[in-house]
C-alpha cells in the first residue's frame, strides 16, 4: 500500500482498529535491541517525554503489536518466555495454571496467579522530546508499553460515553503527541499523569511524513513463529524450572516457587548464586529482563 492508500483510507482504518480494540479486550523481551527508546529516569524514580505514536508500517495491518509472555522464578531457575496464546495456540503454561486454578484449592489458584501471562504492547514512536536525551528526538523508535498506557490509547480509540468522538492517536494528520509523565510510587512506575495533547497534524507538509513511514520499523516480526519455543520445548522447559519429574503427575502443582513483581525481580537476580558460567549468563539476562519490565508496569 503507498503512502498516498494509507492516506486516503485511514478514517476506515480507524474502525478496524476499534473492532480490534474490542477484540483485545476480552477476557520476551527484546534485549539490548537498540531499536527500542524507554526514558529514562532519574535516582527518585521519576521520568518524561513527548512521543508520538506512528501508523501502522508500510505493508502492515496494525501500529501495534501485542505479545503475551510469563516470568517466573522455580527452583530449577527462571522461566522467561513468550506464550503461544499470542498466536492463538495452546501453551504448557496456561494449560498448568488451568489445572491449579480447577482444581479448586485456594493455594493452588494464588500459585496460577503468580505465573499468570503478562501482556506487552510494541508501536513505532516518533521521539517528541526527550530532555534526558536529546539526541534521541527527532527519531523512529520501537516503544514497549504495558497495560496503564494502552488503557490511555484504548479510552482515545473507544471513548467510555457517547457524547466523546473516537479519535487515533496512531495517524499522522488527526493523531496527538503523548505526554509522558512517569512518577515512583510505592516502588512502581505509575503513569496516571500522562495524557494526549490536543490532536494536531505531526508535520505540515505530506512528504515528510511519508519519508518518516518509510523508516518505521516492521511489528510483524514480533508474532512471528520464529520468535516462540515449540509447546514441547516450552513444556520441557516448564517441568525443569517447576522442579516437575517423569515420575511426578502432571496435575500435580508445584507449591515453593516464587514470582516477583519486576522490581521485586530484579533485587532477587542480583543477589542469586551463580554457580556455573551458565547460571551467570541467565542471571545477567534474567536482570537486564526485570530491569526494563520494572520500569514499564
Amino acid at each position: 500500500m503507498s503512502f498516498a492508500d494509507m492516506k486516503k483510507k485511514r478514517g476506515d482504518k480507524l474502525q478496524s482498529l476499534l473492532v480490534e480494540t474490542q477484540k483485545i479486550n476480552s477476557p520476551s523481551h527484546q534485549g539490548d535491541d537498540d531499536r527500542f527508546w524507554r526514558p529514562e529516569l532519574d535516582k527518585s524514580g521519576n521520568g518524561s517525554a513527548v512521543i508520538r505514536f506512528l501508523p501502522a508500517p508500510e505493508n502492515e495491518d496494525l501500529p501495534w503489536a501485542r505479545v503475551w509472555n510469563h516470568g517466573f522464578q522455580g527452583p530449577g531457575g527462571w522461566y522467561i518466555e513468550n506464550s503461544l496464546t499470542t498466536l492463538n495456540q495452546k501453551d504448557p503454561v496456561s494449560d498448568h495454571n488451568s489445572r491449579l486454578w480447577n482444581s479448586g484449592i485456594e493455594a493452588n489458584k494464588e500459585i496460577a496467579r503468580k505465573q499468570k501471562r503478562r501482556l506487552t504492547y510494541i508501536s513505532n514512536v516518533y521521539i517528541v522530546k526527550d530532555s534526558t536525551n536529546p539526541q534521541n528526538e527527532g527519531q523512529v523508535r520501537l516503544y514497549k508499553f504495558g497495560k496503564k498506557i494502552w488503557d490511555k490509547v484504548n479510552d482515545l480509540m473507544n471513548p467510555e460515553f457517547e457524547d466523546e468522538t473516537p479519535s487515533n492517536p496512531f495517524d499522522f494528520w488527526e493523531g496527538a503527541n503523548f505526554k509522558l509523565k512517569i512518577r515512583k510510587i510505592d516502588g512502581f512506575s505509575n503513569y496516571d499523569k500522562s495524557e494526549f495533547a490536543t490532536p494536531t497534524i505531526l508535520f505540515d507538509k505530506d512528504e515528510e511524513m511519508e519519508t518518516l513511514w518509510k523508516t518505521q520499523h516492521s511489528l510483524s516480526e514480533f508474532t512471528d513463529l520464529k520468535n516462540f519455543k515449540t509447546y514441547e520445548e516450552l513444556k520441557e522447559k516448564l517441568e525443569r524450572v517447576l522442579g516437575l519429574t517423569t515420575t511426578t503427575p502432571d496435575d500435580l502443582p508445584f507449591n515453593g516457587g516464587t514470582t516477583f513483581t519486576p522490581t521485586d525481580a530484579v533485587k532477587a537476580t542480583t543477589q542469586k548464586e551463580k554457580t556455573t558460567a551458565t547460571a551467570e549468563t541467565e542471571t545477567s539476562e534474567e536482570y537486564s529482563y526485570f530491569a526494563k519490565l520494572a520500569d514499564q508496569e
